[in-house]
């Protein structure tokens, strides 16, 4: 797959100059540049989760400082024009030559070489020598052994993994090689061991269109058709014949390769793309997922532990309210104390009393043993009894109360962490966090209020195919803005239903919308919620002259009586596709 997104590097910035250097998180760069074909950007991640080089389209949001490895490559590579593209020995590891000029003006050659390795990804500047001026990630002693990776040091390839170069193999050698294979190791797991540069997904694939099935053995494959589907596979690599693919399962992306994958039956399919539209897209929901880790977490902090302080809280009133139901049992005995006073003597530490509510088949009646304490007279006791039961009754009308108040209190932290799982740039993170502040959680989040006050409402903004505009809010304070300031009393305002999501406005005026305007709203609803992903999700929707904003609650909170139901699967495709610039 490198191999696939290098060739397409060559071919579309080859012998191109950067225009931009960028540092958007503090494992990416991103080299733009300015070729015949408009601006071009290329991607090289080294996080532990998406390391991948790759020309992207995905949109950053850039740090106001730039970090200090952003500032050296602006120094040495700004304006630099890229001369070569290579992988050296088939091995994940991509190195840029750059033609470019130095502090005297004199022409000279910078290395960028891009390791993409998982957890030991790196991305490292080297001179025209080949000596290391610095890297992303710094190697020492206390690090590796094997190699070190150090301003001033000459750079070493990664050690080798003792594994054949698939380029390089022939018919004939491979047979022979697999010859040697145990007959009971399945032949994907052979050709993973054997060769470097296979993938799993590859190797699965080669057997499959071999055996017909992905882990069969090595002792019942015919050695010539493996051969055959494995030098059917190089050829591709050495002629530059690549069509990536990206295998989808209706929840999202599963698999990408290089070539077009067949070892997966429905309800999978399989799209064909450039390299870096493929990556891009399996790529994103993980670059989302990270980013709020790396720039949220004080964030998380806060609400994960006002969650947890409000689950065991209300855990604590549900018990208490359990306890209240006992009132009635107070001041049952109570009235029978009250009832037979003159038969209970003083200092009685029990008594038995007829119960006349406990009419028997014998025709008798139940008795109640009570509990008395024995330092109180009777009457005394009867008050004690009658003060639980007022205690009972006015605490359960209380704690009822206060848990309501918490379940309100519940969901909005659930919708503040769904906002959160959507956040895709640090503007959508600040206005959380000013969010966050208006509600009362914690003075921390006070900086990001004159972070965002001019920053404007940055919304999501579709159009449907008939011309009529859906608004969609990112958060709380989005939500309310566009449902109580933007919106008129005759738009359609939807929301998914019972669940945390946005809330989304279709702004059709005095005309009304046709039923796939509704659809599609509908499916922006659902898609933009906590069900995101999900078949058939309700929601509701209805004229926004019938929401009521209650006073003093939260942000984005409404309340409505009227209202229709309609069950939508979103299409993540076409909802993109709707989305305005």
């Amino acid at each position: 797959m490198m191999a696939a997104a290098l060739h397409e590097i060559r071919e579309q910035v080859g012998d191109a100059r950067i225009e931009k250097i960028n540092q958007p998180g503090k494992d990416e760069i991103i080299l733009s540049f300015r070729t015949q074909a408009g601006a071009k950007k290329l991607l090289i991640s080294a996080g532990s989760n998406t390391p991948r080089i790759c020309l992207s389209e995905v949109t950053r949001e850039n740090p106001s400082v730039p970090p200090m490895f952003c500032t050296l490559l602006r120094k040495y590579l700004s304006g630099a024009k890229l001369t070569k593209v290579e992988q050296p020995d088939f091995e994940r590891v991509a190195r840029l030559e750059f033609e470019t000029h130095d502090e005297m003006g004199y022409l000279s050659t910078r290395y960028l070489v891009a390791e993409i390795m998982g957890r030991y990804s790196n991305l490292i500047l080297l001179d025209g020598t080949g000596a290391v001026m610095q890297a992303l990630r710094p190697v020492d002693f206390t690090t590796s052994r094997l190699r070190q990776v150090l301003p001033g040091m000459q750079y070493e390839m990664p050690p080798s993994q003792d594994k054949t170069n698939p380029l390089n193999e022939d018919g004939p050698s491979f047979i022979k090689a697999f010859k040697d294979a145990p007959a009971d190791m399945p032949a994907d797991k052979w050709l993973l061991k054997t060769f470097s540069g296979f993938s799993p997904v590859l190797s699965r694939e080669v057997v499959f269109r071999a055996a017909g099935k992905t882990d069969e053995e090595s002792g019942r494959i015919d050695g010539e058709k493996l051969a055959r589907e494995f030098l059917a596979v190089t050829d591709l690599i050495k002629n530059g014949r690549f069509e990536p693919c990206l295998v989808l399962d209706g929840k999202g992306p599963v698999e990408y390769s290089f070539l077009p994958l067949t070892q997966y039956g429905r309800p999978c399919r399989v799209i064909a793309a450039g390299a870096g539209s493929v990556l891009d897209r399996f790529y994103e929901d993980r670059d989302r997922a990270q980013l709020v880790h790396q720039r949220a977490a004080d964030i998380l902090q806060i609400l994960t532990h006002a969650k947890s302080r409000l689950v065991k809280k209300m855990e604590l009133q549900t018990a208490e309210r359990k306890e209240c139901a006992r009132g009635a049992e107070y001041k049952k005995a109570a009235d029978l104390i009250t009832a037979n006073i003159h038969l209970i003597s003083h200092k009685e530490k029990t008594v038995t009393l007829t119960d006349y509510e406990d009419w028997r088949e014998d025709g008798t009646y139940g008795t109640v043993t009570l509990e008395l304490d024995e330092r109180l007279s009777p009457a005394a006791n009867a008050q004690k009894m009658y003060k639980k039961y007022a205690k009972c009754k006015k605490a359960e009308v209380e704690l009822a109360r206060q848990l309501e108040l918490g379940q309100v209190e519940l969901s909005y932290i659930e919708s503040v962490l769904d906002e959160l799982g959507r956040a895709e740039t640090v503007t959508d993170l600040n206005e959380i966090r000013e969010e966050l502040f208006r509600s009362g959680y914690g003075a921390r989040m006070k900086n990001a209020c004159s972070a965002t006050k001019n920053s404007g409402q940055e919304y999501m903004a579709f159009r449907t195919d008939r011309g009529h505009r859906i608004l969609c809010g990112r958060n709380n304070l989005q939500n309310e803005h566009i449902t109580h300031k933007l919106a008129e009393k005759t738009d359609y305002w939807f929301h998914v239903k019972n669940r945390p999501g946005s809330h989304v406005v279709l702004l059709c005026g005095k005309d009304e919308p046709q039923t796939e305007e509704f659809t599609q709203a509908a499916e922006i609803a659902a898609y933009y919620s906590s069900a995101r992903g999900g078949s058939q999700v309700p929601v509701d929707y209805t004229p926004v002259k019938n929401l009521h904003k209650v006073t003093g609650a939260r942000p984005g909170f409404v309340i409505y009586h009227t209202n229709r139901t309609a069950y939508v699967t979103p299409d993540k495709e076409r909802i993109e596709a709707a989305k305005e610039n």
